[in-house]
């Protein structure tokens, strides 16, 4: 399962790439609902895309960014004079009196202004790092799609909720990030050769078993210890992932979601202690892929077949 990823964000790539469009009033009502919608996570590098906007609808989703950001700031300054005042009643406390209250208000404090400083600083901070375009399942990210014989950049949930089914299909089935290719005639039926998308990756990462990475048997006594490997390919560049999408429409609300399909993995991601890996397809089948026909599915399998095969380095995730 490619629980994470580094993906690519700025929308401005796929311009230039693929003569995309962006699908930007898809933007402007995700960056409004997570005003008021804790839920929606979005990565700092989708943020920094709009760091100078060029059209209205550009304008429109920096001015709520600034905002977002504002009141993030806001609240994180509170929590740390609420924490700074706690630290130092705990202090004064403990220089005439040992308490367990204290010594533990002291803990407690000390470590949510260390985290509530970071915070903030990962808020002002401009230059980005490699972390800041990685996504995890409940995380939004750029899709490219077709619709009506035109690359579209949207932006989805990185975990496919399908159309028709109720809302808790997310906690019934959370690994719907991902969908297995054997069973893309089963569960995903309904997306597969109907709703294509393409997720652009860098770097993927997935939980393994510690002695498995060590290709080794577990210790008598010993318990499986679980460990994040990071997987690159080899050159690096970027990756066209396959994915599925799908449009879910509420009563009263829309959620556009995806999954990156998933295969059997490479020898050298089996031997690292992983059972599954994503797919990239080859640049030459993005258009038949984004533009699926479902009564030829076996097409659709052999762009799947006809993938990229990079060998994939892997090192222990920071």
């Amino acid at each position: 399962m490619c629980y994470s990823a580094e993906v690519q964000e700025d929308y401005r790539w796929y311009i230039r790439t693929f003569g995309a469009k962006i699908d930007i009033a898809d933007f402007v009502h995700l960056y409004t609902a997570r005003m008021s919608d804790k839920n929606i996570r979005i990565g700092k590098a989708m943020d920094a895309a709009f760091a100078e906007p060029k059209s209205d609808g550009e304008r429109q989703v920096k001015a709520l960014i600034d905002e977002f950001n504002a009141s993030q700031t806001a609240k994180l300054e509170q929590e740390v004079f609420k924490q700074k005042k706690r630290l130092a009643d705990a202090q004064r406390t403990l220089q005439t009196k040992m308490t367990k209250k204290a010594q533990e208000d002291q803990r407690i404090a000390t470590d949510k202004i260390t985290w509530s400083l970071a915070k903030l600083n990962d808020l002002r901070r401009t230059e980005l790092k490699d972390k800041d375009s990685r996504i995890f399942p409940g995380w939004y990210a750029p899709v490219m799609v077709m619709r009506d014989g035109e690359k579209l950049l949207k932006p989805m949930r990185y975990q496919c909720r399908p159309a028709g089914k109720p809302a808790f299909y997310d906690s019934k089935y959370p690994g719907t990030y991902n969908a297995r290719r054997d069973n893309l005639e089963g569960f995903w039926k309904n997306q597969f050769g109907h709703t294509h998308g393409i997720m652009v990756v860098s770097a993927f990462y997935e939980n393994v078993s510690l002695h498995k990475s060590q290709q080794r048997e577990l210790a008598p006594g010993e318990a499986e210890q679980n460990v994040v490997l990071q997987f690159k390919p080899r050159p690096r560049h970027d990756m066209l992932v396959a994915c599925l999408w799908s449009h879910w429409q509420g009563k009263d609300d829309e959620l556009w979601s995806f999954a990156a399909i998933t295969d059997e993995p490479p020898v050298e991601i089996a031997a690292a202690g992983h059972d599954r890996c994503i797919i990239p397809i080859k640049s030459e089948n993005v258009d038949a892929w984004l533009d699926p026909n479902p009564g030829r599915l076996g097409d659709l399998y052999a762009i799947l077949d006809d993938r990229e095969r990079p060998y994939y380095e892997h090192r222990l995730a920071a």
